[in-house]
């Protein structure tokens, strides 16, 4: 198996093949098949013998992959799509033939410094000071997860190692599912929800507000709070500036969670709208999201790298020569040790583009999602339930109920039009479009819109 054959060539070449077709030509919406489905037709893959790389490839290109959406569809625009470069795609590939390990410097440091310089500059985006750093890690969640674990660290120092009652940490209805998951089932944390306002932004006021109501004993656990910069359900940046005042007030750490929005901030449209994310003690942002980078790629940044080194490094004889003083080891910031160098493909493509390349393409989809709002706005049947901040239209269409979205969302699919599903606001059944791919046009977001009538 570990030997180059004529046979392994052919499968290589082939494969290779397919990849450039796939990446150069429109690709279909594809749909999704059931268990029995599959079976029959790819049933039995995995034998004693084998099947070969010529049959393997055609369940592949045959059956498997045509039963898996195109993320990167145009009007693939639900929860948030995919919308890689063709520099990071074909980079990805080069990733993993290479087996590229960046977990250490010592096993990978000009994949780390390379990483390192797209972090540096998605820092340099938010305001961060230049001590400050971090790592790619899998996703939004692993990178939430990691920073809340490193404030919790940080105040449990701070505290001189007093423990309270109960750890806290100050969220909104609108934060990711996926920070609510991690702090109460994975770190055992308290979530203190803060009312949102009309556009359900978390805001300084209201925070401060339902902190001064709280009694003292669950004051004194709360260590950090998470502002949202682009929610991923209706794409409202919270307010963040007023809520670094209330945890500078209060000596709590300030997340922000970027994962979607903040690619916004190389827009210059809409970077007024991220004031306050420079003084923020951790942040993410997803480049798989907005930023035209393959799957899976979260940046998870630390003002001070210093505090989530001593919350994260892994300590083991045979990991004293990685656990090296000076050296930046990507391991040692987040919940993760083996780890794949999966900020290379991103950096790759800065590298090829440039960032102006970046803000007019970040640029483009705004100008589409204005244009989509206003198209429902203009639309009789149709009512736009929050004014988009971003690139998230969420909508409904009068006189529906969730069992006409639901066949709706279905017919679009099976015609192979656009992957649109119906989505809840304030408990209303409604739906939404996530606008992330710069060959989005407004006639799609019109078609759509156009098959509600």
């Amino acid at each position: 198996m570990h030997s180059y054959t004529p046979e392994d060539d052919r499968t290589a070449r082939a494969l290779l093949a397919y990849c450039l077709a796939r990446m150069a030509n429109d690709q279909p919406l594809d749909r999704p098949l059931r268990p029995e489905e599959l079976e029959a037709l790819a049933g039995g893959s995995i034998t004693a013998a084998g099947v070969g790389g010529t049959e393997a490839l055609r369940l592949w290109t045959e059956v498997l992959g045509p039963a898996c959406l195109s993320v990167d569809h145009r009007r693939y625009l639900s929860f948030i799509p995919n919308a890689p470069t063709k520099a990071a795609t074909y980079f990805d590939m080069l990733v993993a033939a290479s087996n590229v390990y960046g977990g250490s410097w010592l096993e990978g440091s000009g994949a780390v410094y390379a990483e390192n310089q797209a972090l540096r500059w998605l820092a340099d985006l938010a305001g961060l000071p230049p001590e400050s750093g971090g790592c790619f890690v899998q996703g939004g969640t692993i990178g939430n997860l990691s920073a809340l674990v490193a404030a919790r660290e940080a105040a449990l120092h701070r505290r001189g190692g007093r423990r309270p009652d109960r750890w806290a940490v100050c969220v909104t209805a609108e934060t990711h599912s996926s920070v609510k998951h991690a702090l109460r089932v994975v770190m055992d944390v308290d979530v203190l929800e803060v009312d949102g306002d009309t556009r359900g932004r978390l805001c300084g006021a209201a925070l401060r507000a339902r902190v001064a109501a709280l009694p003292g004993s669950v004051r004194d656990g709360i260590f950090a709070v998470v502002a949202t910069a682009g929610t991923t359900n209706l794409g409202v940046v919270d307010d963040i500036a007023g809520i670094a005042d209330v945890a500078a007030e209060q000596g709590w750490w300030l997340h922000v969670d970027g994962a979607y929005g903040g690619a916004g901030l190389a827009a210059p449209s809409v970077r007024r709208l991220f004031a306050g994310v420079e003084r923020a003690d951790s942040f993410i942002v997803d480049p798989h999201k907005w930023l035209f980078a393959p799957f899976d790629s979260c940046a998870l940044i630390y003002r001070d790298p210093v505090q989530a080194r001593a919350a994260h490094t892994q300590h083991a004889g045979y990991l004293d020569p990685v656990t090296v003083a000076g050296e930046w080891n990507p391991s040692d910031f987040a919940l993760h040790l083996t780890r794949r160098a999966r900020g290379l493909p991103f950096w790759f493509s800065l590298a090829v583009y440039g960032t102006d390349a970046y803000r007019a393409a970040l640029e483009q989809t705004l100008t589409v999602a204005r244009a989509g709002a206003d198209l429902i706005r203009r639309a009789p049947h149709l009512d736009l339930l929050v004014e988009p901040d971003l690139t998230v239209l969420i909508f409904e269409r009068t006189g529906w109920g969730a069992e006409d979205y639901a066949a709706w969302s279905a017919r679009l699919l099976r015609e192979q039009v656009a992957f649109v599903t119906p989505t809840r606001h304030r408990h209303r059944v409604c739906t939404r479009l996530a606008i992330v791919n710069p060959l989005t046009t407004v006639d799609d977001l019109a078609l759509i819109l156009d098959s509600m009538r």
